[in-house]
């Protein structure tokens, strides 16, 4: 079996490394502008959905049934 290689990074250096890939498949491919553009489009849409809904009816104590899933005290 081959070793195990990982590369460990976090935060901002993991996000601009996700950006230039991203950039770069779409730059090689052009066939997946529109599969991304789909993409953030539907996910705009549900941001937006959420966002209305938690503003004009957002969660109380009430509706919270368990309000200590683990147990913990």
């Amino acid at each position: 079996m081959l070793p195990r290689m990982s590369i460990h990074v976090k935060g901002t250096t993991g996000l601009v490394i996700a950006a230039v890939i991203m950039i770069a498949v779409l730059v090689a491919f052009p066939a997946y502008r529109l599969f991304l553009a789909i993409s953030v489009a539907i996910g705009i849409v549900f941001a937006l959905i959420f966002h209305l809904r938690n503003r004009y009816r957002p969660v109380e104590d009430k509706d919270v049934d368990n309000k200590r899933p683990l147990g913990l005290d």
